[in-house]
């Protein structure tokens, strides 16, 4: 996520001759709280080079000390500080990995969904800001038709390969700062499948609004003993190389079944190689049972650093 500062400059003219000499604006409007210099112009200060993108910049786990049997619904509340524009690629998902009967899925806000937008299209469109709900096949080889995806009015989807055999709803709607409720409960069954729908509650107006929903192989869940959740800075054909906001994104204390599952410990790791691997701009602290990913400036991060543990205080 990248913020440039600008220096606004006035030119002035002078009389008798001399030079003219650039002054600060007086009455300059301050840059946007999110913005700070680009990814490459930090990389240049530091002397480091940039991985390629996506960037997990922070990736938080909550490992449980069991399973939850006969999952019905996964629920997560999250705060972002600031408005983040569309001109950033910034993913924050309150459902970063998740597994219900050995199935794979993820979700959250992109600050730009694209896809698909329709099940006969096959041309990507990318109409900025929204949520996104995916699913991967079992094997993550075995493709996944869209009769596995329900998509509701001006929502998107997609079904293809390049991550792994995934299925998936994106929904196309504005947000920026505040709380809200990401969620995925369970639906009606269809012969020996089910259907998972997903809504995010806007927490300051009261608003539920429905994303969409996928189709899962069986009928009785079992969600597994942990939980994931990060902020990444993703590449998309719109945008390639998106910079890096400065921003802190709260994650509370994911409920399962309406419940805190019983905790054994809570992780931060910061991948710096690999396929999300990212230069060190995040840091995650504790506060009380929520974990704040705090992302500004890069940094040297000693390698010894990259994961820590996180003492939540119930």
């Amino acid at each position: 996520m990248k913020h440039f500062l600008f220096l606004s400059l006035s030119f002035a003219s002078v009389s008798c001759g001399e030079s003219e000499k650039p002054s600060p604006q007086k009455n300059a409007a301050p840059p946007p709280p999110h913005q700070q210099l680009s990814p490459e112009e930090m990389a240049a200060e530091l002397g480091i080079r940039l991985p390629p993108r996506p960037w997990h910049m922070a990736n938080i786990w909550w490992n449980f000390q069991r399973p939850t049997r006969n999952f019905e619904k996964l629920e997560v509340e999250f705060t972002i500080d600031q408005d983040i524009p569309d001109s950033y690629n910034l993913y924050v998902a309150p459902v970063g990995v998740a597994q219900i009967n050995g199935i794979d899925f993820y979700g959250g806000l992109q600050t730009n969904v694209n896809g698909w937008a329709s099940k006969t299209s096959r041309r990507r469109v990318h109409p900025g800001m929204g949520a996104i709900f995916s699913r991967w096949s079992r094997d993550k080889k075995s493709r996944l038709s869209l009769d596995h995806v329900r998509t509701v009015k001006g929502g998107l989807c997609e079904s293809a390969a390049y991550e792994g055999s995934f299925c998936s709803v994106r929904l196309p709607f504005k947000w920026g700062k505040g709380s809200y409720v990401y969620s995925i409960e369970k639906g009606k069954k269809e012969g020996d499948k089910t259907w998972f729908d997903c809504r995010v509650l806007v927490k300051e107006t009261g608003k539920s609004i429905d994303v969409g929903g996928l189709l899962f192989e069986g009928t009785n869940f079992t969600f597994w003993d942990r939980h994931a959740t990060f902020v990444e800075i993703y590449s998309t054909s719109k945008i390639p190389r998106s910079g890096i906001p400065k921003a802190n994104v709260t994650f509370g204390y994911p409920l399962v079944n309406g419940a805190k599952p019983a905790l054994l410990d809570c992780r931060a790791y910061h991948p710096a190689k690999g396929g999300a691997g990212s230069p060190a701009c995040a840091k995650a602290r504790v506060e009380g049972e929520k974990v704040v990913v705090e992302i500004g400036p890069l940094f040297r991060r000693p390698e010894n650093k990259s994961s820590y543990l996180l003492k939540l205080e119930p």
